[in-house]
């Protein structure tokens, strides 16, 4: 009996915590929709590079302050950490409907961005109420708050069109005072619910519990994170402007594609605690890795047209060109077929397309010499970049990631089960630093290339590393229990 009201007992603190977190991944990606409002419909002249500042300006603070708010839970509990950062955090989003400069709107950014945070203290929160054969499945269950994103790219653009129906200039600034009133609800719900509960050996001193990130281990689950977190939160932002940059969407259209591609990952993520409690996280992590590198590859492909020189028509040898026609040339007594250009109606394809044709060079009685050109080739090649085939695509990367979440953190209290809290900070940290530098690297390499896509570009580089790193550390530890077992044999032959 008391097992099961144990258990019942964690399952609501469990309810509170993913609760209290959907919330805070709303608010921390607010300014994914608002920025890009704004925006659109001239009510501020930022450029892409300062949209970019803007969408990572909240998910920097929440990436800084994760390692300090992770010891502040293993030291002092979850229940008045997080009912804090709920209530502190409600103040920058009233204050946000006042801002009227850049630079206004990037300091509070900056301060309601703590938000993010929540995401360290509910997991060592969660952590301590659950026996290690529940963690993956309860620390997936409680990512399922990533979900919050689809909250927001889904509600919000419909909300700020609305709002500014009566008031087109102004009607936007009642969406952050939504947003900080949930915080507060959200905020007493935790102080009045929540029971406080501890790690055991929370008497450490804090320097004791840094010293635990000098292991290698904490900072190759930090890289995997900055993946598949740092990425999932960045594109949470980026694909509404990509997607009505490339696509010419609407505002609410955007919005709900890019619901499409957090809303998955965010649910499935418990779906990843149950594959890596049934068949590890190392292997999950394998797959995850993989269709990562497989997905990026075909996502940056561009929506282009390209005309480029292809196959000519040389001379075979050395003669008077005695007839030219749009098909035929005659060197002597020798004939060159010349290919036509032919003019297709251009029909959506989802895959590329290729066109070739030759224009001549040279004109009747002229002298050429062997190997000279004689109509040079000319090859179109159009690539739609079917949003359709694309938007799939992105779901399916989305739920890809959603599964390597709950697997990185499926290793921390597996590996650091007493440190959960500085841990998963500092993994956190490093994962939502990917989110706050991936729209900001995403607006440089749009500015520089001038296309949309290249931002995979460098999520398929960073899968690649990600991928290398793991494998080669596996195979060194399989490497090294082969000679442990080696020994062990030779010592018991001995004998």
């Amino acid at each position: 009996m008391k097992t099961v009201n144990s258990l019942s007992q964690s399952h609501r603190i469990l309810f509170l915590n993913t609760l209290a977190f959907t919330v805070c991944f709303a608010c921390w990606t607010l300014n994914g929709v608002l920025v890009t409002f704004l925006v659109d419909n001239g009510i501020f002249k930022w450029d892409v590079v300062q949209v970019g500042w803007l969408l990572g300006i909240p998910i920097l603070t929440g990436s800084l302050m994760r390692l300090p708010m992770g010891i502040l839970t293993d030291k002092y509990g979850g229940k008045y950490v997080f009912s804090f950062l709920l209530l502190l955090c409600s103040i920058p989003l009233f204050l946000l409907s006042f801002a009227n400069s850049f630079f206004m709107f990037a300091i509070l950014s900056f301060l309601f961005g703590t938000v993010g945070t929540g995401f360290a203290v509910g997991i060592g929160f969660t952590s301590v109420w659950y026996p290690k054969e529940w963690q993956g499945r309860a620390l997936g269950i409680f990512g399922m708050g990533n979900a919050g994103a689809a909250i927001t790219t889904f509600m919000a653009p419909s909300l700020l069109n609305h709002f500014s129906i009566e008031d087109p200039q102004n009607g936007w600034k009642i969406l952050p005072i939504i947003y900080g009133i949930a915080l507060i609800v959200i905020g007493v719900l935790f102080l009045i619910f929540a029971k406080n509960k501890k790690t055991e050996k929370s008497n450490k001193t804090i320097p004791q519990m840094l010293s635990t990130l000098k292991s290698p281990r904490v900072w190759r689950f930090g890289a995997y994170y900055f993946l598949v977190f740092g990425f999932f939160v960045a594109y949470s932002q980026w694909l509404l402007p990509n997607f009505m940059n490339v696509y010419q969407t609407s505002l609410v259209m955007g919005g709900m594609f890019a619901t499409m591609f957090s809303l998955p990952s965010g649910i499935i993520r418990a779906f990843g605690g149950y594959l890596s409690d049934k068949f590890g996280a190392r292997k999950v992590m394998y797959w995850v890795l993989c269709s990562s590198v497989v997905l990026s590859t075909l996502l940056m492909i561009p929506k282009m047209d390209i005309t480029t020189a292809g196959p000519g028509v040389m001379a075979g040898k050395k003669g008077t060109v005695t007839e030219v026609s749009e098909t035929n040339v005659r060197v002597g007594d020798k004939d060159f077929k010349i290919a036509k250009k032919v003019n297709t109606p251009m029909e959506i394809s989802i895959l590329p397309t290729r066109n070739s044709w030759q224009e001549v060079v040279v004109t009747q009685n002229q002298e050429v010499k062997k190997k000279e050109l004689l109509a040079k080739g000319i090859t179109h090649l159009h690539f739609d970049a079917n949003m359709w085939v694309y938007l799939v695509l992105v779901i399916l990367i989305g739920i890809s990631w959603g599964i390597g979440k709950a697997a990185v953190y499926k290793h921390i209290p597996d590996y650091f089960p007493n440190e959960v809290g500085v841990v998963g900070g500092m993994v956190g940290l490093l994962g939502g630093l990917g989110g706050f530098v991936g729209p900001i690297i995403f607006g440089y390499l749009l500015t520089a290339t001038g296309f949309w896509s290249s931002s995979w570009i460098l999520v398929l580089v960073f899968s690649i590393l990600c991928l290398i790193w793991m494998h080669s550390t596996v195979t060194k530890m399989m490497n090294d229990k082969q000679k442990d077992l080696s020994r062990k044999m030779e010592r018991m032959s001995s004998k």
